[in-house]
């Protein structure tokens, strides 16, 4: 098993699917900068958050919303290209709104944090009440 955290924004909103047995799976990809100036690039991480959790998230993972997400990490291979794929196993919130409803001196970092996760105490129950954007 290969475990990664990351912290980037996502590139679009989230997208609540189900298997054919019907379980949900709520799939984003988040983006993360590396590099700078003229040697920065974006690497792309395809995210799946199974379950109830998922399921419960959908509407606030919204195009460009920052969030720090662990899992356990994979690649796939398909036409020649490699993609990164992380299973979700815990997804911070990091607040504030969104890059294009923020001015230009908010940085929108730190402001609030929910978290979601399996781990013991980490699980929050979200209400929308408690939502920061």
């Amino acid at each position: 098993m290969k475990s990664i955290v990351i912290a980037g924004r996502l590139g679009k909103a989230a997208e609540l699917r189900r298997t054919q047995g019907g379980d949900p799976i709520l799939s984003f990809p988040v983006a993360v900068d590396d590099g700078y100036g003229d040697r920065k690039k974006t690497i792309w991480f395809d995210c799946r958050l199974w379950g109830k959790r998922g399921q419960s998230l959908e509407g606030h993972l919204a195009k460009g919303t920052a969030v720090t997400v662990s899992g356990d990490f994979s690649t796939r291979e398909h036409d020649g290209k490699t993609y990164l794929q992380v299973r979700v196993n815990d997804l911070t919130l990091q607040g504030g709104k969104s890059q294009s409803d923020r001015g230009p001196s908010q940085s929108g970092y730190g402001e609030q944090q929910s978290s979601y996760g399996d781990g013991e105490g980490s699980r929050v129950d979200l209400d929308d009440s408690e939502i920061p954007f």
